[in-house]
Order: structure tokens, then C-alpha cells, then sequence
């Protein structure tokens, strides 16, 4: 984000000494005004996070965060906030976001983010787990995923394609907690988006850690995956080893139904990775360069 709004000081400060001397019309002082109060804008809303270390309580109790190594905690409101405002998404419920502790929602740098949510669908049986084909899933999620482009057409949102696993699921019997990446490619655009899930099953439902970046990203996640994973524990009385089957429903699905899911239906979400830091940041750097041509090439 410095360097960002660097880059606007130096260009605004090149052209306001042109203005001096040869008399920018009024049009491109407009141009020039409007792109320092987006500037002044972004770095206001820059200084307006308030990032959170150390011990963080999810979901009014029902789970633990311990902010990871490296990484910095932006809570619910803001996160809603990042989602939605500034990266176009449709609402959505969440528990926060973690940012590596060099990068923030408006740096251009961002390499990937983990927006955190809790869902309360019921206790998970993982009695499938050892059993489960993971390539004959994958055949099958794609299919559903054709299908369901017809409905994202209808809704307005780019077409997806499922192309395949970006890191294989993964689920651990003992910690409760599965993890799998999806490589998907969006009507429109060239570049693949990386999905990276993780789900922490409880005694009610999961706590969903979503990691969403470029497929460049990968190895970024890859290398940070197991310190993100032990970073989300359930409070007592909230784990899975709490649950009572006298009283607790159970979810309709199991491990392989927890993979597969549904959540492919709404694009938008997965679709931010792919255009956040390139409107906000290298598309107004880029409308910026244009003007300049036009200025000082004398188009």
C-alpha cells in the first residue's frame, strides 16, 4: 500500500509541477484532484483497520483463535466490510479474516487471505472418511459444478470451471479437522483461483478457514497450512468428542458431502481474489499511466 500510494505522490507532484508551468486544462486538474482524494480515501480506510494478536474469541465463544505466527486478526465488522465493499462480494456470515502480517486488504502485494466462518449444520459423522474415492469425488463435483452454471448465468455470475485438485483432501481422525484445495477458472479470466478449505468439525457443525489467492499462491499456503490449521481449536462443550446423540442433530451429510458441498453456487466470493488489489490498486495505477501518456505524449 506504500508503495501504492508512493507512486501516487510522485506522479501527482510530476504533474502538478506541469500544471504550474503550462497550464493543465481544467478538465485534467479535475482528473488530478479526484485521483489524490482516492489516494487520501484509501489510506484512510488503510489507518481505519484494527488488526488483533494473540487469543481471539470466534462465534461468542464456541471457538478459539490463536493468531498465528505471522499473520494478523481483522475482526467481523471490518472483514464485512473488506468483503463487501471493497472487494464487490455478496454478504456473507464471517468470523474475521487473517492477513500476513506485511500485507493488508489494499496491498497490492496481497498474496492470499483466510476469511473465517462458522457453520452450524449439525454433528458430521467421518465414518465415510476411510473409504471415500477422493478422484471419483472430484468427477462428480465437476459435474455438479456444470450444472450449476446455468444458475449462476441466471444470478448474474461468471461461468466456473472445476479443474481439478490443487492439493488433495486430507483428513486427520484424531484432530477432526480435513483440508483439500480446488484449482477453478472463471468465465472471463485466464489466470486459475486456488480455493484452499479447511474445515474444523465440532460438536454442532464446522469452523470454515478459507484461504483464497491466485494458484500462485499455493505454495505460500502450503508452506503456512499447518500453523493455520492448529490455530482454531472448539471450546469445551462445543468439540466433537462433546456430542450427544440424545439431544444434537446430525448433519445429512458426511466427510465426502462436506467436500463436495454446495458452496460453489455462490462465484462471487471465489471470484475476489481475482480482481481486489487489481481494480483498487494496479487499475487506478493504470488509469494514472494512461492520463500521463495522454499529458506528456501528447496524444
Amino acid at each position: 500500500m506504500k508503495n501504492f500510494l508512493s507512486l501516487f505522490g510522485a506522479s501527482f507532484f510530476a504533474l502538478s509541477c506541469f500544471a504550474q508551468n503550462d497550464a493543465i486544462p481544467t478538465a485534467q486538474d479535475a482528473y488530478i484532484e479526484e485521483s489524490i482524494d482516492l489516494a487520501q480515501e484509501l489510506d484512510s480506510i488503510e489507518r481505519s483497520f484494527n488488526f488483533e494478536y494473540g487469543t481471539v474469541d470466534l462465534g461468542n465463544g464456541t471457538a478459539t483463535l490463536e493468531v498465528p505466527t505471522g499473520f494478523k486478526y481483522l475482526g467481523p465488522a471490518q472483514s464485512d466490510f473488506v468483503m463487501t465493499e471493497i472487494w464487490g462480494n455478496p454478504t456473507e456470515s464471517t468470523l474475521g479474516m487473517l492477513f500476513q502480517v506485511d500485507t493488508s486488504p489494499l496491498d497490492d502485494s496481497l498474496v492470499y487471505a483466510v476469511d473465517i466462518s462458522y457453520s452450524e449444520e449439525g454433528f458430521i459423522d467421518d465414518e465415510d472418511a476411510a473409504d471415500l474415492n477422493y478422484e471419483e469425488l472430484l468427477a462428480e463435483m465437476q459435474k455438479d459444478t456444470q450444472e450449476g452454471n446455468q444458475y449462476r448465468k441466471q444470478e448474474g455470475y461468471p461461468t466456473i470451471q472445476l479443474l481439478g485438485w490443487a492439493s488433495d483432501p486430507f483428513y486427520d481422525p484424531e484432530t477432526k479437522k480435513i483440508h483439500w484445495a480446488k484449482e477453478l477458472r472463471f468465465e472471463g479470466y485466464e489466470e486459475s483461483t486456488l480455493n484452499y478449505t479447511i474445515r474444523i468439525l465440532g460438536r454442532k457443525g464446522y469452523v470454515n478457514m478459507n484461504a483464497i489467492g491466485g494458484m500462485e499462491a499455493l505454495p505460500d499456503v502450503q508452506r503456512d497450512i499447518n500453523k493455520i490449521i492448529g490455530s482454531v481449536e472448539f471450546n469445551e462443550g462445543n468439540t466433537y468428542a462433546d456430542f450427544d446423540s440424545s439431544i444434537d442433530e446430525v448433519a445429512a451429510y458426511g466427510i465426502g458431502g462436506l467436500i463436495a458441498g454446495k458452496i460453489l453456487a455462490k462465484a462471487g466470493f471465489f471470484a475476489l481474489i481475482l480482481k481486489f488489489w487489481k481494480i483498487i490498486a494496479m487499475g487506478a495505477v493504470a488509469t494514472l499511466a494512461v492520463f500521463q501518456k495522454k499529458i506528456f505524449g501528447g496524444e
